[in-house]
């Protein structure tokens, strides 16, 4: 009998002549099976566009930092890696590789406790902060064991996702505040709740004890009705009033998509999908050129926009619009 021969992989790009993001989108559509793809494509635009800068002129920007703390850990950038349950699916190498491109990026990463490497393995790969990520709707006794076991490890933080499962959202209940303050006594390192997406949930968030949160609508970003993360960020922040760090996640794509949130009062972004694009496409170099990417352009509208550290930004730097009913992006009065 004759054995069928493997296809051949696609020739792609080389990752240093991609000049945006949303191009690494297209060469991992060409590495992955369509199903697979479907799971990591796209993103919620309008919420970005309808947010504009107001520059500020004749700011001496020649010494950008983009440098901020989360959870106690101080960052090169304010762009996290977001948790991915299985990273294999689009690369032999999953979590890994994740690592190593991060690592070499210098961005800190979310390990999902849905993990295929053993947390114990990543945490001798990383030179970089690991956090560690675990479903609040999960088993608690059991992921109380994982959380330790990952702070035994070297992670420095946990977050408790909210409001969902593995399998999708779901509303947020009382086992939800439990589970996060199962956590909070079973660790001392700081505590992050992902899924905060109002006000009453972010203000019981930080009653429970979290240091962080981070405002996301875990992949319902979108629907019908529902507001993304980027539209609600700044009501949050003001609830909160400097009580916990405020993370935000969502469609980030572009380094102007990350200066709106900070601006709107964001310490820090998570990007999920855009780093298993590269991920897919190159493996730990493509994880790592997509980062630094958003790094760079980060700190390119910084500079035209007369911020030289993220301490400098505010909303006096952005302009919020209303989305108009013929879907145009038409300014507030």
């Amino acid at each position: 009998m004759t054995s069928q021969a493997s296809p051949a992989r696609p020739r792609l790009t080389p990752s240093d002549e991609l000049v945006n993001v949303l191009e690494f989108e297209a060469e991992a559509q060409r590495v992955l099976a369509a199903d697979v793809f479907r799971g990591v494509s796209g993103s919620d635009r309008p919420p970005f566009e309808r947010v504009t800068f107001r520059p500020r002129l004749m700011v001496n920007c020649v010494d950008l930092d983009l440098t901020t703390e989360v959870a106690g850990q101080k960052l090169f950038a304010p762009i996290i890696v977001a948790p991915i349950a299985d990273p294999r699916l689009f690369h032999p190498e999953g979590e890994l590789a994740t690592i190593r491109g991060a690592s070499a990026a210098k961005a800190a990463v979310v390990v999902s406790s849905k993990s295929s490497t053993p947390i114990e393995l990543l945490a001798k790969e990383a030179t970089t902060s690991l956090f560690y990520q675990v479903f609040a709707a999960d088993d608690t006794a059991r992921d109380v064991s994982r959380v330790q076991a990952a702070v035994q490890a070297g992670c420095k933080a946990v977050t408790v996702t909210i409001g969902s499962t593995d399998r999708g959202a779901r509303p947020v209940g009382r086992s939800d505040w439990q589970a996060v303050e199962a956590m909070r006594r079973a660790v001392t390192v700081p505590i992050v709740v992902k899924g905060v997406m109002t006000v009453d949930d972010a203000k019981t968030a930080t009653k429970t004890g979290a240091q962080a949160l981070v405002v996301s609508s875990y992949g319902v970003a979108g629907a019908p009705g529902r507001p993304a993360p980027l539209d609600v960020l700044a009501d949050i922040v003001d609830a909160v009033e400097g009580r916990s760090e405020i993370l935000v996640d969502g469609g980030f794509r572009r380094g102007s998509d990350i200066m709106k949130a900070l601006a709107l009062g964001a310490r820090a972004v998570l990007v999920g999908r855009p780093v298993m694009w590269g991920l897919a496409a190159y493996g730990a170099d493509g994880v790592q050129a997509v980062l630094e990417m958003l790094q760079t352009e980060l700190g390119r509208v910084m500079g035209c926009c007369g911020t030289p550290t993220l301490a400098a930004m505010s909303r006096a730097h952005v302009k919020v619009h209303a989305p108009a009913p013929s879907g145009r992006t038409d300014a507030v009065p």
